[in-house]
C-alpha cells in the first residue's frame, strides 16, 4: 500500500501546492458566520451555486462581512426574501427556514456569534435542523476555528484510491484526524500554522484533487 497513514498522504498531497491560490485556510472568509451559512447551502449541490447565493445576500446587505450583524440580519430576515436569494443552491425555502431559526438559536443560546464560535459543542449543533455531521464540522473548523477535520464524499473516494474502504464518517475522520500522528505534521509547513488550520487545508487540498480529476 502506498500510503500508509494519513501523515504520509498529506505530505503527497501538499507537494501538489493545490491551494496556492486559496485563503489561508481554504474556505473564503473563514472564521466568520458567513461560514456558518455556506454550510448549510452547499449541502446537496456545487459550490458554484453557493457562490451565486452568497453574491446575492452581499449585493443587498444580508451579509455584510461583519459577523455580529449578519447573525441578527439573518435572525430577522423574511423567509420568502431569503429563500428568494438563496436560490441558485436549490431548497431554498427549506434552507431559508433552516438558516433563520439556526441564527435565531444561535442568539438565544449564546448571545453573539464570538461567543458561539467559543462555546458551541457538536452536541448542540447536531440538535439543530438540517445539521448532519459534514456540516458540524464545517462549522467547528472553517468558522469556529476548532481542531476538527472535515471529511466527506471526496475523502473518502481518496482514501479507497489507496486501497482503504471506509464509510463510516467518524472511522473516515478518525483515520485522517490520528494518522497525522505519524510524523512532524509542522514540519511540512515553513511558516506557523495551527492543528485547526492544517485540518482545514488537508480538507482542502482533498477536495480540490478531487475537483481537477487527479488520481494517485
Amino acid at each position: 500500500m502506498k500510503y500508509q497513514n494519513s501523515f504520509e498522504l498529506l505530505s503527497y498531497l501538499k507537494s501538489l501546492d493545490l491551494l496556492e491560490q486559496s485563503p489561508s485556510w481554504w474556505w473564503p472568509n473563514y472564521g466568520s458566520f458567513e461560514v456558518v451559512v455556506g454550510s448549510i447551502l452547499t449541502q446537496n449541490t456545487r459550490w458554484e451555486n453557493v457562490e451565486k447565493s452568497l453574491q446575492k445576500l452581499h449585493s443587498i446587505g444580508v451579509l455584510s462581512g461583519e459577523s455580529e450583524r449578519d447573525l441578527l440580519s439573518f435572525a430577522q430576515c423574511d423567509s420568502l426574501l431569503l429563500g428568494s436569494l438563496i436560490a441558485p443552491s436549490g431548497f431554498a425555502n427549506q434552507k431559508a427556514t433552516r438558516l433563520i431559526l439556526l441564527a435565531k438559536n444561535i442568539l438565544q443560546e449564546f448571545g453573539s456569534f464570538e461567543v458561539f464560535a467559543q462555546e458551541v459543542s457538536g452536541e448542540w449543533l447536531l440538535s439543530q435542523k438540517g445539521i448532519g455531521q459534514e456540516s458540524r464540522d464545517c462549522i467547528l473548523n472553517y468558522a469556529c476555528l476548532r481542531e476538527v477535520m472535515v471529511v466527506d464524499r471526496y475523502t473518502q473516494r481518496l482514501l479507497s484510491q489507496i486501497g482503504y474502504e471506509i464509510f463510516d464518517y467518524q472511522e473516515l475522520q478518525e483515520w485522517f484526524m490520528s494518522g497525522l500522528e505519524w510524523g512532524d505534521v509542522y514540519s511540512l509547513y515553513e511558516e506557523d500554522v495551527s492543528l485547526a488550520q492544517i485540518y482545514a487545508r488537508y480538507h482542502g487540498k482533498i477536495v480540490e484533487f478531487s475537483k481537477r480529476g487527479l488520481r494517485i
